[in-house]
């Protein structure tokens, strides 16, 4: 099946996770929750409840988007223009208050996803980010140096082809559209679902090939 990239799995890349301490935005964040747990506001069950959805999801359940999309053309349309609306069709309601914009990969364009204040991620999709996500060092070098950052995940984007870098914010939550590997014609929907890595979801990987048979 090509590259061995699981779903979820970290992997090490140099320079990109030397530095994996909490921000000042997630410090903040941390204490505003035990402030208001501290006032009744909210109760440890109830935050305990939101982490244990998130936890439950995984890249796997992105990897089903994906491959519904690469199937079903009127659904891509769909997911593209009202992402919530079509999550919804498969059961993936978005828990947080934040919108979701997936962004499709094409011939021409490859999007390269990016939280440059702390560690926004679509977690109530895809589950919680992996480390090198959330470094310093990525979120400083994802901005200026993406093609050497997709470089080191293994990833060459032809000169020829933009990369554009979209920065995920509180508010606002990424998703990436991947391209759909060559020579996937009439395979079915749930061995698509095997070729969508993790890193292809935010754009610093691409899905793994079929595998070949001999």
């Amino acid at each position: 099946m090509g590259a061995d990239h699981d779903h979820g799995g970290d992997h090490h890349h140099p320079g990109l996770a030397e530095d994996l301490s909490l921000g000042e935005p997630a410090r903040r964040l941390m204490a505003m929750e035990e402030l208001l747990v501290e006032k009744g506001v909210i109760g440890a069950d109830e935050v305990r409840r939101v982490m244990d959805v998130i936890a439950a999801r995984s890249p796997v359940d992105g990897a089903r988007v994906v491959a519904r999309a690469w199937m079903d053309p009127a659904f891509k349309l769909r997911l593209l223009e009202d992402p919530r609306a079509a999550l919804a069709e498969l059961g993936y309601p978005v828990v947080s208050g934040s919108k979701l914009a997936v962004v499709e990969n094409t011939e021409n364009l490859h999007h390269l996803v990016v939280c440059t204040l702390c560690s926004c991620y679509p977690t109530s999709l895809l589950g919680p980010p992996p480390d090198w996500y959330k470094s310093f060092a990525y979120r400083s070098r994802a901005v200026v140096d993406p093609r050497g950052v997709m470089r080191e995940f293994g990833l060459e984007v032809g000169e020829a082809v933009e990369v554009r870098v979209v920065d995920s914010a509180a508010d606002l939550r990424y998703m990436v559209l991947p391209r759909r590997p060559e020579g996937t014609e009439g395979m079915a929907e749930e061995d698509l679902v095997a070729l969508v890595t993790r890193d292809s979801l935010v754009g610093v990987g691409a899905p793994n090939q079929p595998a070949v048979n001999s």
